[in-house]
This record gives C-alpha cells, sequence and structure tokens, in this order.
C-alpha cells in the first residue's frame, strides 16, 4: 500500500480546505441559528462537499472537456461567487436567508461549494487521481478524502461552543471579520485564474 501517496494528499487537501480557517465564515453564515440548524447546516455542507469533491474525482475531467471549461474557469467562478457571499457578510445581510431559507441555502451554496469543496480542492484531487496507479490507490485516495471531511465535520460541529463564548456582539464583529477575508480569498482567486488563463493562452497569441 503506497501510505506516501495518502499522506500527501491526506495533508494537501486538509490544507486546501482548512477547517480551522472555516469556522469563522462557518459562524458568520449560522451565527443566527438554533444548535440542531446550526450542526445539521454543517453536515449537510461536509456531505454536499464530499460528493462534489469525489464526483470531480471520478469523472471531473471529462466532464470539463465535455464542457470545454477550463480549470481557471472554474476557479473564476467560484471566486465571483465568494464575492457575493463577502458582501452580504460586510454589508450584515445574512440573518434574513438564514432564517427565511432555512439551512439548505447556506449549508450547500457557499459553504459545501465552493467554501469546502472549492477549485483547490477539485484540482487537487484530480491531480491526485492521475497520479494513481492501481484499486489500492484509488482507495487510498478515498479514504483521505473521508479523513478530511471527518476532520472538518468535527471542527464544525463544536464550532456551537465558540458561539456560546462570543455572544450575539461577538458574532457581528467575526461576521465583518470573516467578510473582509472572504473577500481577500475570492481576489486572489480571480487573480490566479486570469494569470492562468494568460499563461496558458500566451502561446498562442
Amino acid at each position: 500500500m503506497n501510505v506516501k501517496l495518502f499522506g500527501e494528499f491526506f495533508v494537501t487537501l486538509l490544507v486546501i480546505v482548512d477547517p480551522p480557517g472555516m469556522v469563522p465564515v462557518f459562524l458568520a453564515l449560522t451565527g443566527a441559528m438554533q444548535a440542531k440548524a446550526r450542526n445539521r447546516a454543517g453536515t449537510q455542507a461536509v456531505l454536499l462537499a464530499l460528493g462534489v469533491i469525489i464526483g470531480f474525482a471520478v469523472a471531473g475531467q471529462t466532464l470539463l472537456d465535455y464542457l470545454h471549461v477550463e480549470l481557471p474557469a472554474l476557479q473564476a467562478a467560484g471566486g465571483l461567487l465568494l464575492v457575493l457571499v463577502a458582501l452580504q457578510l460586510l454589508t450584515g445581510k445574512t440573518d434574513e436567508p438564514a432564517e427565511q431559507a432555512g439551512t439548505s441555502n447556506v449549508a450547500l451554496v457557499p459553504i459545501g461549494t465552493p467554501l469546502l469543496a472549492g477549485p483547490g480542492a477539485i484540482v487537487a484531487t484530480m491531480l491526485f487521481v492521475q497520479r494513481a496507479e492501481s484499486t489500492d490507490e484509488y482507495l487510498l485516495l478515498a479514504a483521505a478524502i473521508l479523513a478530511v471531511m471527518a476532520c472538518v465535520w468535527l471542527v464544525l460541529r463544536f464550532s456551537g461552543l465558540i458561539v456560546r463564548l462570543l455572544r450575539p456582539a461577538g458574532i457581528e464583529v467575526l461576521t465583518r471579520i470573516a467578510g473582509l477575508l472572504l473577500a481577500a480569498i475570492a481576489v486572489q482567486l480571480i487573480a490566479d485564474a486570469v494569470f492562468a488563463f494568460v499563461q496558458s493562452h500566451a502561446g498562442m497569441v
């Protein structure tokens, strides 16, 4: 068994998903929810992210080729979506969707994707799948994905402790900070996508 491949992929995906870094954004989007609803949102987000990552691992390159979509386009789309979420956090307009639309909207977008199953996680998964050469290695990559998602679920599951410590005023401040950080991540994603487009098409000009 290629334990080294498992370790490399587990660490890479864990760093990209960044469970501790997800906590501020998760709390900003779900801080007004009851504990059960927040836990349900975390579970839904992790399940969606797991499905998206496995889906791209199995048929990602085929799907992108069929749609004639390059990876930088996927990255830019994720960045634009995050910009919209960041603006909601910065302007304090997140409470209404959380209360009226239930947990599913927030859990699926933007937490499940593109925050957890974002362009970085998708690209890393596709690259490691291309490196795998046997059924055992494919199973190791699947185990690594499950292990990372389990870590994310545990972090989100116990984020309620932070909510009780921060109180409403603290959540409000955390929401603004999370919006600023999310805006920076979105701009970086778009900038990287533009750079990748320019680099890939430079030779064609």
